[in-house]
């Protein structure tokens, strides 16, 4: 027998009347964020310098990593180091996927770090990450103009013609709720299994950062 915790078993009738009362509040939730989202569309946008980082290819621009898109998703990988990769950076990144499916709404994808190029590019072959555009933004005041400092950051603009805007910005937990793995381990019973989600006593909990 199990020696972990697990959910009460109850008759398929009190199941049903549990999981009514759960879709409720889901529902709920879902057009809390729907007004977000509709909040989210409605900001007004802030004019941004040009910013020139190293690719693999050579110098690109943040204009240029558009590419024909009018929309850009622009994801700051924390530098932690020499030889060091933020597991969190990490984590995000091993979840981006379906590029083409934000391409589809015109939408571009890519990542930029502190982190010199090379070791960019060593991390990203090592990783299998060869879908996922990259450029350093080592030596220029991107990050610290972003508000990212030393931490992760994910950036969206807008660009008119070659006139490049921020319309949105997010960090921690914010950034957290994009990840397909989180999302569907949010479903399971168990959940994410991290020390400060708020589960029923005898859940596996491990330390969140290890």
């Amino acid at each position: 027998m199990s020696e972990t915790a697990m959910p009460p078993v109850v008759s398929p009738a009190e199941w049903e009347q549990a999981r009514a009362e759960l879709l409720a509040a889901e529902k709920a939730a879902t057009r809390t964020l729907d007004r977000i989202a509709a909040q989210r569309r409605r900001l007004p946008m802030v004019r941004f310098d040009e910013y020139t980082f190293t690719s693999p290819e050579g110098p690109v621009t943040l204009r240029e990593l558009f590419g024909d898109h009018r929309q850009l998703a622009l994801y700051q990988f924390m530098n932690a180091g020499p030889d060091a990769f933020c597991p969190g950076c990490t984590y995000f990144t091993k979840n981006v996927a379906n590029l083409s499916g934000l391409a589809r709404n015109d939408i571009a994808w890519a990542t930029v770090s502190d982190m010199p190029i090379d070791q960019m590019a060593g991390y990203w072959k090592e990783m299998g990450w060869q879908h996922i555009p990259f450029a350093s933004s080592a030596g220029t005041t991107f990050s610290a103009d972003c508000g990212a400092g030393g931490g992760f950051l994910l950036n969206v603009f807008l660009r008119d013609g070659d006139t490049v805007y921020r319309t949105y910005s997010t960090g921690q937990r914010g950034v957290d709720r994009l990840l397909f793995s989180t999302t569907v381990s949010d479903l399971a019973a168990y959940g994410r299994q991290e020390d400060w989600e708020d589960s029923p006593e005898g859940w596996p909990q491990e330390p969140t950062y290890g």
